[in-house]
């Protein structure tokens, strides 16, 4: 468990029931203004999918999955997502999408190996899940940032109106977001980990997009990790630097701290995907289900990532801790700090 952060100035501004209610305002706003400036539709999500499918993302590839079989199914064995990163894709092909149009849904996810649970991190994620498929001409850069700055747009937008409708709780982000490369904040920090390297940036800026995560730094090293088979994290960007993907960072006053709401990117075509399968040593999954249909050309180019469902209400709401705006299993050390505090969890 990771060190709980409790001010003891803190007191939430909104009781238990006015809570519920602000969340979903917050929900409803985002994600109809997010819909309309992607041109996404809203679709209907699996909570688990068949084991060995190929479909579930294995983020690090160490975390254990939430399992569990299907009696009429013949007891198949069946495994809780940890995200749609790939199932997202495979519906834009099913589904008959064209270049510019795309999806989003609601992902919930167990992630029962999770070892720092803190005012941000818990076994349950939630968040929305968007897909949109783009043209091979929109594989690059200067496309990505631009999607970024649309999202970071409908940021503002949501902030705005929380703001309006709870008067007490003022706008904090900035006017634009900044673009940061992780090889050039570890240039600028050497001695930093890279969480203390998005700490000095996001409060430098307030908010900033980190591009290239996944991939090799200068020393050897990454600012962190990405699964091999959803991102593009190789694909060379310009002046040494690759990575056609990254992460929405915003500075959060409350916690004094960098604040994660969205990891997003253009996804792997078929010769990153082999690629960076190789890199990771797992070339084999290429005769996974899913990978065959990429690798054969079933599948659309695409961009697209999650953003946080509770960490985007707790921002808004300016929130404590995470267990202010879900429902999840906590430690007790946690629970009881929380109680000292007058933090109450759902």
């Amino acid at each position: 468990m990771s060190e709980l952060i409790i001010s003891e100035q803190y007191k939430s501004t909104l009781s238990l029931r006015e809570t519920e209610r602000a969340i979903k305002f917050v929900k409803d706003s985002f994600q109809d203004a997010l819909a309309a400036e992607l041109c996404l539709e809203r679709v209907s999500a699996p909570l688990f999918v068949r084991k060995g499918s190929g479909v579930n993302d294995d983020l690090n590839g160490v975390e254990a999955k939430a399992t569990f079989r299907v009696k009429d199914a013949g007891y198949c064995q069946a495994e809780c997502l940890f995200s749609l990163a790939k199932w997202k894709r495979m519906v834009l092909a099913d589904y008959g999408y064209a270049v510019g149009e795309g999806l989003y849904t609601d992902m919930n996810a167990i992630r029962p190996d999770e070892e720092s649970l803190d005012n941000l991190h818990s076994v349950y994620v939630d968040q929305w899940d968007w897909e949109k498929v783009i043209s091979g001409e929109q594989r690059n850069l200067d496309f990505l940032k631009e999607i970024v700055g649309k999202i970071y747009g409908v940021l503002k937008q949501t902030e705005a109106a929380v703001s309006e409708k709870y008067p007490h709780i003022e706008s904090v982000l900035p006017e634009d977001i900044a673009f940061v490369h992780s090889e050039d904040l570890a240039a600028k920090y050497p001695e930093l980990h890279p969480r203390e390297r998005e700490n000095e940036a996001a409060k430098e800026y307030g908010a900033i997009f980190v591009i290239g995560i996944g991939a090799e730094l200068a020393d050897g090293k990454v600012h962190d990790g990405r699964a091999p088979d959803y991102d593009d994290w190789t694909t060379p960007t310009g002046n040494g630097k690759r990575g056609l993907n990254g992460d929405i960072i915003l500075w959060y006053p409350l916690l004094n701290c960098a604040f994660e709401i969205s990891s997003m990117g253009i996804r792997v075509d078929a010769r990153s995907l082999v690629r960076q399968l190789e890199i990771r040593g797992v070339p084999e999954r290429k005769e996974l289900q899913w990978h065959r249909r990429l690798l054969n050309g079933e599948l659309p180019l695409s961009v697209g990532g999650g953003i946080g469902q509770s960490r985007l209400c707790m921002f808004f709401l300016r929130k404590m801790h995470i267990g202010e705006v879900q429902a999840s299993i906590w430690p007790e050390e946690i629970l009881e700090k929380c109680r000292q505090a007058g933090v109450r969890l759902l």
